[in-house]
């Protein structure tokens, strides 16, 4: 029988409610080699990354399984999917955020993934996190819009965005996750996160364009949980401690 006991889940809950943010750095196994993923491990486990996340639109090097057993090996930090489709799901990981992209109205990303994927889910071992996936205008067109075949969340429209998170945590799911994409000219508005933080329980997590410690303190003092960066980690991995010491 399945049963998701949801441990890591508790436990970023348990960090919230005792008023303490987290980090979390994202990879592309795409855009990285193990090289620089060991240096960025080794600058995370050095710091205080709560979690790191791994996944990307596309993933065309099928090499998922390898960085996530290079993370496992020498880190103890949780390790999550971040999965940009089907093919992306690996059993290695700690869990999974099984993306609803709730800012669109592209069904094959509502549910449809989600039907392919259940029978490989019920039957691993990772932690399943229903999060509902905002994507939010940023400048310019992003991958994720790009693949998702969706428009994203206008930059100035923080009321859509507030009901869009509303309406996923009516649905159940468990945290919602506001993604300007990779590569963002701008980054998720501080008055956007505000009204979404405001009016949801769940952890709320911002990601896309952000580019230093000072934007990361802006969107945790606006009311983000959780803040993800990947990018600006790629070029730069000591930005991981500039941003933990900050």
């Amino acid at each position: 029988m399945f049963v998701n006991e949801m441990k890591l889940y508790k436990k970023i809950l348990e960090t919230i409610e005792q008023r303490k943010k987290i980090f979390a750095v994202l990879i592309d196994p795409d855009k990285q080699n193990m090289s620089s993923l060991m240096e960025i491990i080794r600058l995370s486990n050095q710091g205080n990354v709560g979690l790191i996340l791994i996944g990307g639109s596309l993933i065309s090097k099928n090499n998922i399984e390898e960085f996530i057993l290079s993370i496992k090996q020498h880190s103890k930090i949780p390790v999550l999917i971040f999965p940009g489709n089907t093919m992306q799901l690996n059993n290695k990981a700690d869990g999974i955020l099984l993306l609803s992209l709730i800012s669109g109205r592209n069904p094959e990303m509502l549910i449809g993934n989600h039907v392919l994927a259940a029978p490989f889910l019920k039957k691993s071992n990772l932690e399943i996190i229903p999060t509902g996936y905002m994507l939010i205008e940023s400048g310019k067109a992003t991958s994720a819009s790009y693949i998702s075949n969706t428009v994203p969340i206008p930059y100035d429209k923080n009321d859509i965005a507030t009901a869009t998170a509303i309406a996923g945590e009516m649905l159940g799911l468990k945290m919602i996750y506001m993604d300007a994409g990779s590569g963002a000219r701008k980054t998720i508005s501080n008055e956007m996160i505000k009204s979404v933080s405001k009016n949801i329980e769940i952890p709320l997590i911002v990601g896309g364009g952000i580019t230093s410690a000072e934007e990361v303190q802006e969107k945790f003092a606006a009311g983000a949980d959780i803040i993800v960066m990947g990018n600006e980690i790629e070029k730069e991995p000591v930005l991981i401690t500039k941003i933990l010491k900050h």
